[in-house]
C-alpha cells in the first residue's frame, strides 16, 4: 500500500468513525459491536471519535505494514535511563501526577482495558464486556486465575476497592475520571457492573484503560494494608507483567519479570533497571558509552537528537507527540498580580499585572523558539489542545488569540504598565529542569530582546521544581504535559479552578486559586466532558481553549514531538510504540 492509498483508507476510516447520530447512546454501534473480549478496530475508532480522541495521526500508524524485526531472544537484562528527573517519587496510581511515573507504573499494574498501537481496545483484566442498549450499564466479566505479585488472588473485590479509593478526591488525584459513574455493582466474584449517569463514549477507552485512565488501575488491597501508603508508592504490588524488587529514591527502580503473569508470552525481558538521569550530557554519556540501552521519562533533549541520529549504534524514532509546554506566570507575584480573571479581557487590560502577563505572552516568538530551542522539533502552541487531537485543534487560534506574537503590542503593554523598555521591572527567575535549561535560555533571550526585561534561568531537579510549582512558589516556570490524547487531559487536568495541577499545595488563605481560575471556562470545560455530540463538544473545547489563551492562563509555548531513543540491540515492535508511554513488557533484546 503506497502513501496515497494509505491516506485514502485513513480518511475513509475517519469519515466512518464520525458518521453517527449523536443522540444514539451506543454511538451508531450495535450491542454486538460493544460486547466480547476484544473490540474491532472500527468499533474502537467510533468510540474514540465519539469521545473526541480520534485524529488522522492516530489512525495512520495502524494501517502501515509492520516492519520486519531483527531476531530476538527471551530473557536478559535491560538498563534504562529515565531522562530529566532525579528520582521517581511515587508509583501509586492514585498519587501519580506525571506521565514519566506512569510510564513505569503501567508495566507494574493491570487495568480493565488496554488500547494497543493499532487502536484496538482489548481486555486486560476484563475478559469480556457487554453494554446495555441505553449506553448506561457496562457489565464486565473479569479474568480468572490472575494473581497479584504478593500471591493474592484478583477478583471483583479488588475492582470495588480500587473504584472506592479512586472515587475519593482525598485519596486520588484522578477521581474526576470516573465522575460519570453513578454506581459500581459487584455481581459475583468475577463480574461487575458500572452504572453511568449518562452515556460516555470514552468510558471503555479512557476511564477503564490501564495506560491513561489511572483511576481504575487496579491496586492491591493486601499490599496497601501490609506496606502502608508511603512504602506502597515506592514498591507497589500489582498484577502487571513486572514486579518492583527494589526502589530507592534517587537511585532508581528495579523491575523483574513476574513469573505468574496471566499472559505466558510476556514479558520478554527478565530484569529492567531504571535509573533517573538529570542533565543533558550525563544522559548522552550514558547511552553513548553503552551503560544504558533505552531512554524513557521526560523528552530527550532536542540538542541531542541529531547527535543520536548520527550514531550507528542507536535507533531514533520520532512520532507526533500529544502534549503542550508553557511558560507558567505566577498571578500572585506583585509585578504580575491578577486576583480575579472573571472580567472581560478589555477590562483586564486596564490592570498592570495583566498587562505584564499579556506582554510576556505576546513577546514569545514561538517560531523562533521552536527553531532555536527545539531544533525544529515542535509546533508553536497557543493553548492546551494539541494537533494530535486534530478534530478539536483550532488552527485559527494562532492568529486570533491575544497571545499571538506581537512584539510592538507587547512593548506598548509594558510601557503602559510602567516599565518602558523594561526599565524598573524586577528580575524574574524562570524555573526549568537541567534538561530544559537551554530552552529556558532561549526564552530568556527572546524576552530580553523584545521587552528588555531580565529573566534568570533557574534549573532545578524535576521533583523539587514540581513541589515548588504545586505550592505556587515560583516567578515563571517552563513545563507542561504529555500523553494528552483527549481534551480532558489538557482542560480538566490543567485549566479549571479545581484542576489537579492548579496549585494543589498552595497556601489557600493567601492564594484563593493557583495559577488560573475563570468561571466561564470552568463551565465550558465541565460541559464538554459529558457532551456526546462531537461537534457540540468541539465548540465547548475550543471556547474554553480560547478563554485560557486570551486571558493568559499561561504563556503557551509549543507542542512537542515524541522521540524514542534506544540501542540497536533493543527490539521495539510497533505494538510497543505508543507515544508518551513505554510498553516494556513487549520489547526484547536482539
Amino acid at each position: 500500500m503506497d502513501d496515497k492509498d494509505l491516506i485514502k483508507r485513513a480518511e475513509s476510516e475517519l469519515r466512518d468513525a464520525y458518521d453517527y447520530d449523536a443522540r444514539d447512546p451506543l454511538f451508531g454501534l450495535s450491542k454486538d459491536d460493544m460486547r466480547g473480549n476484544k473490540m474491532s478496530r472500527r468499533t474502537t475508532l467510533r468510540l474514540l471519535a465519539a469521545g473526541g480522541a480520534l485524529t488522522m495521526a492516530q489512525v495512520l500508524p495502524g494501517l502501515r505494514p509492520t516492519k520486519a524485526m531483527a531476531a530476538a531472544h527471551a530473557g536478559g537484562e535491560l538498563n534504562c535511563a529515565w531522562a530529566g528527573v532525579g528520582e521517581i517519587v511515587t508509583l501509586d496510581p492514585a498519587q501519580i501526577g506525571q506521565v514519566l511515573q506512569f510510564q513505569i507504573a503501567s508495566n507494574i499494574y493491570g487495568g480493565l482495558m488496554h488500547i494497543d498501537n493499532n487502536l484496538v481496545a482489548q481486555g486486560d483484566l476484563a475478559e469480556s464486556w457487554e453494554v446495555s442498549e441505553d449506553g448506561l450499564e457496562y457489565t464486565i466479566k473479569l479474568r480468572e486465575g490472575v494473581t497479584f505479585h504478593n500471591g493474592d488472588a484478583f477478583n471483583a473485590d479488588d475492582v470495588e476497592f480500587t473504584f472506592n479509593r479512586s472515587s475519593d478526591p482525598e485519596q486520588s488525584r484522578h477521581s474526576r475520571v470516573i465522575g460519570n459513574v453513578a454506581e459500581l455493582q459487584k455481581l459475583n466474584d468475577f463480574e461487575v457492573k458500572f452504572v453511568l449517569k449518562q452515556p460516555q463514549a470514552s468510558f471503555l477507552t479512557k476511564a477503564l484503560e490501564r495506560s491513561s485512565g489511572r483511576a481504575m488501575t487496579i491496586v492491591s488491597r493486601g499490599g496497601l494494608e501490609a506496606l502502608g501508603l508511603a512504602q506502597y508508592g515506592l514498591t507497589p504490588i500489582g498484577t502487571g507483567p513486572y514486579q518492583v524488587t527494589e526502589h530507592v529514591l534517587g537511585q532508581g527502580v528495579v523491575l523483574e519479570k513476574f513469573a505468574d503473569y496471566y499472559d505466558p508470552e510476556r514479558p520478554k525481558i527478565d530484569k529492567i533497571t531504571i535509573q533517573p538521569v538529570d542533565g543533558v550530557e550525563p544522559l548522552a554519556a550514558a547511552i553513548e558509552a553503552g551503560d544504558i540501552q533505552y531512554v524513557g521519562g521526560n523528552p530527550v533533549p532536542t540538542q541531542l537528537v541529531s547527535r543520536f541520529e548520527s550514531n550507528p549504534d542507536l535507533v531514533v524514532d520520532i512520532k507526533p507527540g500529544p502534549g503542550f509546554q508553557s511558560i507558567w506566570i505566577n498571578p500572585w507575584h506583585e509585578a504580575m498580580l491578577v486576583t480575579d480573571f472573571d472580567k472581560p479581557v478589555e477590562e483586564l487590560k486596564k490592570e498592570k499585572g495583566f498587562m505584564v502577563r499579556l506582554a510576556i505572552a505576546k513577546a514569545l516568538d514561538r517560531d523562533l523558539f521552536v527553531q532555536q530551542g527545539r531544533f525544529g522539533y515542535g509546533v508553536p502552541a497557543h493553548g492546551t489542545i494539541n494537533p494530535a487531537m486534530g478534530y478539536f485543534f483550532d488552527d485559527a487560534l494562532a492568529t486570533a488569540s491575544e497571545q499571538a506574537f506581537d512584539p510592538e503590542g507587547a512593548k506598548a503593554l509594558m510601557a503602559e504598565a510602567g516599565y518602558p523598555g523594561g526599565a524598573g521591572f524586577p528580575e524574574l527567575k524562570l524555573q526549568t529542569t537541567p534538561n530544559t535549561k537551554r530552552d529556558g535560555q532561549v526564552v530568556a533571550n527572546i524576552l530580553k530582546q523584545v521587552l528588555g526585561i531580565t529573566v534568570l534561568v533557574d534549573p532545578k531537579d524535576f521533583s523539587i521544581g514540581i513541589e515548588e510549582f504545586n505550592k505556587m512558589d515560583f516567578d515563571l516556570r517552563l513545563g507542561g504535559s504529555g500523553g494528552d490524547y483527549d481534551p480532558d487531559d489538557g482542560l480538566v487536568d490543567w485549566m479549571q479552578t479545581a484542576s489537579k495541577f492548579n496549585g494543589p499545595d498552595r497556601d489557600k488563605d493567601a492564594m484563593p486559586f493557583g495559577f488560573w481560575s475563570e468561571a466561564e471556562s470552568d463551565t465550558a470545560v465541565e460541559a464538554q466532558s459529558v457532551t456526546a455530540d462531537p461537534a457540540a463538544r468541539r465548540e465547548l473545547v475550543q471556547k474554553a481553549n480560547a478563554i485560557t489563551s486570551n486571558k493568559v492562563a499561561c504563556g503557551f509555548l509549543y507542542h512537542p514531538v515524541d522521540v524514542l531513543v534506544h540501542s540497536t540491540s533493543v527490539i521495539v515492535p510497533e505494538d510497543a510504540r505508543i507515544p508518551g508511554l513505554h510498553e516494556l513488557d513487549r520489547i526484547s533484546l536482539a
